[in-house]
């Protein structure tokens, strides 16, 4: 897909399923919300049509509070998934107030933060993981808040590409809709659903419109 503009962020999505005629149960969901954007990679356990269930009624609690806070968006994802085979899931916040970010995940959905700009802080983060299958066996959560700049690249990986992608997230460089596709192109497996989500911080918009190109 093309790059979309929506609110604070330039992104983009690279995915493929495992079987080209079954659905995949890789999901991401990018929303606005006043102040800021939500962005969330979701991978339902297993492969076909009960795995892509599991992560889209994960991707609906999302999509509906969009601007609660990440744990308790997770928790709520936990109570609607019970029942379902559960998912893993990464997920931030941006805050365009103060410039933050507010991020964790549960399971193995990777994610990593590339500053643009040589600063007193980190060039390059991840997100801390926990253990565990939203849906099954919620674990302790902690989020964790960092700043952020305009400029800034985030990046998800379900556990369908090598971690090996984080080592080629780049801030300058490539658009979102380039690097998402060249990113699952070298690092995607051929043995399950594969989604990567590149996404650039642009910080506030002046127009809330969403718009595409390519």
């Amino acid at each position: 897909m093309g790059a979309v503009i929506e609110d604070s962020l330039e992104w983009s999505v690279a995915a493929r399923a495992l079987h080209h005629e079954a659905p995949s149960g890789d999901l991401a969901v990018v929303r606005a919300f006043p102040h800021g954007t939500l962005v969330a990679v979701i991978d339902g356990l297993g492969h076909g049509a009960e795995a892509a269930h599991a992560a889209k009624v994960a991707g609906a609690e999302l999509e509906s509070h969009a601007g609660d806070s990440p744990i308790a968006l997770l928790r709520r994802c936990h109570t609607a998934l019970r029942g379902t085979r559960g998912v893993v899931m990464s997920l931030a916040s941006f805050n365009t107030r103060d410039d933050t970010m507010t991020w964790l995940g549960v399971g193995n959905v990777e994610a990593v933060l590339v500053r643009a700009q040589p600063s007193h802080y980190q060039i390059r983060e991840n997100v801390m993981l926990r253990g565990g299958v939203v849906g099954h066996d919620l674990p302790p959560l902690q989020a964790f808040v960092v700043p952020v700049a305009r400029g800034d690249c985030l990046s998800f990986a379900t556990d369908g590409v090598r971690t090996e992608f984080i080592t080629a997230v780049a801030p300058i460089g490539p658009p979102p809709a380039r690097q998402a596709t060249d990113l699952l192109s070298r690092y995607g497996k051929e043995t399950d659903d594969a989604l990567v989500l590149v996404a650039r911080y642009i910080g506030q918009s002046h127009d809330r419109a969403t718009s595409r190109h390519d």
